[in-house]
């Protein structure tokens, strides 16, 4: 590497749904995300991106699946292990209002030396930590 500062981030990662708009409508309502792109690509795909709050670099591609081996792949993409990290600045907050529109924690809130977290299944059943790091 050379001696200038690089500097990247990650733009999207791709999570394979069942259905757009039911991907959408989860993610906007029960998880409180903002959808930031919805854009028809022709031949049913969309370009569809929701992210936690309209600042974030990093945004969740809703891919609609396509056959066989992409639905199989629904729920499942990290093989049943935590996969996606939601970090707050308000553990009790987002848990209370997530709880309160049917999010499904697996466990009670609990602290850890590097802050507090509750496992979490989306709509599909891929696992979620919900996370407020120690400051």
């Amino acid at each position: 590497m050379s001696g200038t500062a690089t500097q990247r981030t990650l733009g999207s990662l791709t999570l394979v749904v069942r259905d757009y708009d039911e991907a959408i409508a989860y993610y906007t309502g029960a998880l409180g995300f903002v959808l930031l792109e919805d854009v028809d690509q022709g031949g049913g795909k969309r370009w569809v991106r929701v992210s936690p709050s309209p600042g974030n670099e990093t945004a969740l591609l809703l891919a609609q699946a396509v056959g066989d081996e992409q639905s199989a792949a629904i729920g499942r993409q990290t093989g049943g292990r935590v996969g996606f990290f939601l970090h707050t600045d308000d553990f009790a907050r987002d848990h209370a209002a997530m709880s309160a529109r049917g999010v499904r924690f697996m466990e009670a809130p609990r602290h850890e030396a590097y802050g507090t977290v509750a496992v979490f299944e989306d709509l599909y059943g891929n696992r979620w930590d919900l996370l407020e790091l120690k400051r």
